[in-house]
């Protein structure tokens, strides 16, 4: 059976994080966008997995659900940990997703941490300790838990971050590497970009939306193709990197992410690669260093051409929220009225939001959407967008319409 699976999100507790986030929240998201199963986030805050060891029931080994029933979402027992620490000569940042396989292993989990951590100061506690010592504790809990770099090439806080990163597994994890089966390429790199760097050829690239908000969940994710929804099966997948079983990554445009080019957002400064190397990774209006982002980061450590193919990898398929493909129908905000309202409608006709993005044929979404709508949404499934690249911490941005074709759209949707 094929399943949607988002497995990095972020609790209430969680910093710079929605107070609005429940797990009954994130279970009727969920259900809204066609994602089958997801993290709960955050288990090591006490407050959160108290919540989530009150509220869901097992009903598979390693997945869960809301005890009531009022939901089909499955969970999987996730969180992310920040680990700050010296290796190197340098101050390395890591955020490391843990995954989980019963509650009774992550009670062990949390009172390992809790002796080291302030596991109440945060969804996602800072751990004072190499990103090799926390997947040491892992595998001494149970061998079962999973430690997957996240986001990756994220300059501050990622495996391979140029701010704080290393430039291999190895460096990082060393002698314990091999137990790393998994990563997560992060928001602003997409699979093919990592193909190019042959130190990821041995483990399984995966995609999640690390969201803060419920709205955010599901703007990457992943397909798989399982006998069951269990987390053996799962852990199974990543570590044996089976392929067949791997359908394919749901990806942002990595242009949108927030640190896909170079530059500093302060002064407004926005550069491609060999643009930085002209000015020597400095600001050309300032003078002080640029961020570098993902784009040169993976030009550094790759050693195959831009477009390389692998097709022995898993594939992927951009895809761009219903939400931001409204706000550029009606030019309006992601989260303004019309926009909540008209997805509430297409929702409801449509039967998930991953339905009509990546399934329904145009004559199918035109039978209760405007044409122009429905040609937007086909526009973005062939990746026929325009793309302004995000820099320093600032999010990139899609046109899917030209000038005239909205005052087209605004017209079209009065009359539907």
């Amino acid at each position: 059976m094929q399943i949607i699976a988002d497995l990095h999100i972020h609790s209430r507790f969680s910093r710079a994080c929605s107070k609005a986030i429940t797990l009954e929240s994130i279970a009727k998201t969920c259900e809204q966008k066609g994602i089958d199963l997801v993290a709960t986030g955050d288990f090591t805050h006490p407050t959160w997995f108290s919540e989530i060891k009150s509220k869901l029931m097992e009903v598979a080994p390693g997945v869960y659900q809301l005890k009531d029933k009022s939901s089909p979402t499955k969970f999987l027992l996730a969180t992310e940990l920040s680990c700050i620490y010296s290796q190197g000569g340098k101050t390395r940042r890591l955020h490391i997703c843990v995954w989980a396989p019963s509650i009774s292993v992550v009670e062990k989990f949390n009172a390992v941490l809790g002796k080291v951590g302030k596991l109440q100061s945060d969804g996602r506690p800072i751990l004072g300790m190499s990103a090799k010592r926390l997947l040491e504790i892992s595998l001494s809990v149970d061998e079962n838990i999973l430690n997957i770099p996240a986001h990756i090439w994220t300059p501050w806080f990622a495996m391979f971050g140029s701010k704080s990163g290393f430039d291999s597994i190895e460096e990082c994890y060393e002698e314990l590497s091999p137990n790393i089966y998994a990563v997560e390429t992060g928001l602003s790199s997409d699979p093919a970009m990592n193909w190019r760097v042959k130190n990821l050829d041995k483990v399984t690239l995966v995609s999640n939306s690390d969201a803060h908000s419920v709205n955010n969940i599901g703007r990457e994710a992943n397909i798989f193709d399982l006998i069951e929804v269990s987390y053996p099966q799962i852990f199974s997948l990543l570590k044996n990197h089976e392929t067949k079983k791997f359908i394919k990554t749901l990806e942002f445009f990595p242009e949108e992410g927030m640190y896909h080019f170079d530059g500093h957002r302060s002064c407004g400064v926005s550069l491609k690669p060999a643009q930085s190397k002209k000015y020597k990774n400095i600001c050309p209006k300032c003078g002080k260093p640029l961020v570098i982002g993902v784009l040169n980061r993976v030009e550094e450590l790759a050693s195959r051409p831009e477009n390389f193919l692998d097709p022995a990898r898993v594939p992927y398929q951009s895809v761009i929220p219903l939400k931001e493909i409204l706000a550029n129908f009606f030019a309006t905000g992601d989260e303004s009225k019309r926009v909540n309202e008209e997805y509430t409608r297409l929702i409801s006709q449509g039967k998930s939001e991953f339905n009509i993005l990546l399934k329904l044929a145009k004559k199918e979404l035109e039978a209760f959407m405007p044409e122009q709508l429905a040609e937007g949404i086909i526009r973005v499934r062939e990746g026929r967008v325009e793309l302004i690249p995000g820099f320093d911490g600032q999010y990139g941005k899609v046109k899917i319409f030209a000038e005239e074709e909205k005052i087209k759209s605004r017209k079209q949707a009065q009359l539907f």
